[in-house]
């Protein structure tokens, strides 16, 4: 594979970084500055030099030569803290290749090295570089918010963002649980730091022990190799753990001693591992609602470990003011994507938008707005770029049409919870019958994943409703 050469003062990032790069064949080597890099041509073979602009002196008169000097050596990618769309142009006019924004997007990365060492790709040019930075795909412009509801969330963020205390958020599947995270870590003194995100549902109990903190080879059959887990990987900055009630309880026993003594060791390891990293956990269920049905489920001691602070991120019907704000931003990457220039939304679509029920919250809103800019004709959307099952469902579950509530009754609360109940309940055998009980099709169409939708079937056996 690629010889990349990691330009950059801060050893410990180049460090995390060189450790993800090498996971991918990938040969790397480190310097500290562009001087060490153009020593006695040592690095003369290396096919890509990335450059992170906190190793460039700051004499004025030396900078433009010394960009200079790697382009004619090497294939240059540049990496910034701070998102400057005229310092990118000035170095892709130098001859860069690419400027990408920290924290860096491990995928984007090696995707960008990919393209640069192809053949016919001589350069990103440009035109790239700026509609890039002006599309709206950063996280801030994505959690930007004008509800009440959305604006608590923020004011929560930037509290707890300055603090390391350990977070868990709740919120709906869709809900934007994870851009959350994001938010949290982007504003924290972590944030030129890695970004770890994990799906708790996808670890399976027999490798989860080495996805979270690695191993030592001849660990088990099959270790030919030792790994790194991404506990220490995102040593320094974040680790986000999704759907963390969905945890295989054996791990639950290791992730508690992790956390308590801020140390790990990598499976068939004989030596502690120190790490300093931020714990951000999500979850669509209420943890204390496992501890209560089953104790067996999610540990009580765990539950206290994370619950130092907690973020409700409120279902996006109930952030109506928010909806058309988020659909614009997705309409105006689908635009990107599309080559289209749609200008909005009709009124019908604006009233459809405030009235549906978004079962799937965001994501599904994401989904319905990709797929409208597809088929949509002219400069607007309007219905008949609507999906069906969007136009021909119920705007809101017939449970609330029939049921008027007492505010002074002590019941309320539990009536609320069992209308919301009720309607998941006909949502979910309506797919299921629609694609004849196909469980990975029902979860693909209900924007959940597999075991999310398990958990809930089994939920529904527990309280005696029949599927």
């Amino acid at each position: 594979m690629a010889r990349l050469l990691l330009i950059d003062s801060d050893l410990q990032t180049s460090f995390i970084l060189k450790r993800t790069l090498e996971k991918h064949d990938h040969t790397i080597a480190i310097v500290t500055s562009i001087k060490d890099a153009l020593v006695g041509n040592r690095y003369a073979d290396f096919d890509v030099a990335i450059l992170d602009l906190k190793a460039i002196e700051t004499n004025k008169k030396t900078f433009g030569q010394e960009i200079c000097t790697l382009v004619s050596l090497f294939k240059l990618i540049i990496l910034s803290p701070i998102k400057d769309i005229k310092l990118g142009i000035d170095l892709m006019k130098m001859g860069a290749k690419d400027y990408l924004q920290k924290p860096i997007n491990t995928e984007v990365l090696l995707t960008t090295v990919a393209n640069l060492l192809s053949a016919n790709i001589a350069s990103i040019g440009i035109v790239k570089l700026v509609s890039s930075i002006l599309t709206p795909q950063s996280t801030a412009n994505f959690i930007a918010g004008t509800s009440a509801a959305f604006k608590a969330v923020l004011h929560q963020i930037q509290k707890v963002s300055s603090t390391n205390y350990t977070v868990i958020i709740y919120g709906e599947s869709g809900s934007g649980k994870e851009v959350v995270a994001q938010e949290i870590h982007r504003q924290s003194k972590r944030h030129l730091l890695p970004f770890v995100a994990i799906d708790c549902g996808a670890l399976s109990k027999e490798l989860a022990s080495s996805d979270l903190f690695g191993h030592e080879k001849g660990a088990f059959t099959g270790a030919h190799s030792h790994k790194i887990g991404n506990f220490e990987i995102a040593n320094g900055g974040t680790i986000f753990l999704d759907e963390v009630a969905n945890l295989p309880y054996e791990v639950q026993v290791s992730l508690l001693r992790v956390v308590q003594e801020r140390k790990f060791r990598r499976l068939g390891g004989t030596r502690d591992i120190d790490f300093d990293v931020r714990i951000i956990v999500a979850t669509n269920e209420p943890l204390w609602d496992s501890l209560s049905k089953n104790r067996n489920r999610f540990r009580e001691d765990l539950f206290h470990r994370f619950n130092e602070f907690t973020i409700t991120v409120p279902p996006l019907r109930e952030r109506k003011e928010d909806i058309l704000l988020l659909a614009s931003h997705f309409l105006a990457a689908a635009n990107h994507d599309l080559c289209k220039n749609i200008i909005g939304f009709t009124t019908d679509v604006h009233q459809l938008f405030n009235t549906y029920f978004w079962h799937g919250n965001i994501r599904e809103l994401s989904n319905v707005i990709r797929r409208s800019a597809l088929l949509a004709e002219s400069n607007h959307i309007d219905l008949s770029s609507m999906p069906d099952e969007i136009k021909s469902c119920e705007l809101t579950p017939a449970s609330t049409k029939e049921i008027i509530l007492d505010p002074k009754s002590e019941n309320s609360p539990q009536l609320i919870k069992k209308v919301a109940t009720d309607a998941e309940y006909r949502l979910i055998v309506k797919v299921l019958t629609d694609v004849k009980f196909n469980k990975a099709r029902a979860a693909r169409i209900l924007n959940i994943d597999r075991k999310t939708l398990y958990n809930k079937l089994e939920g529904f056996t527990l309280n005696k409703i029949n599927i």
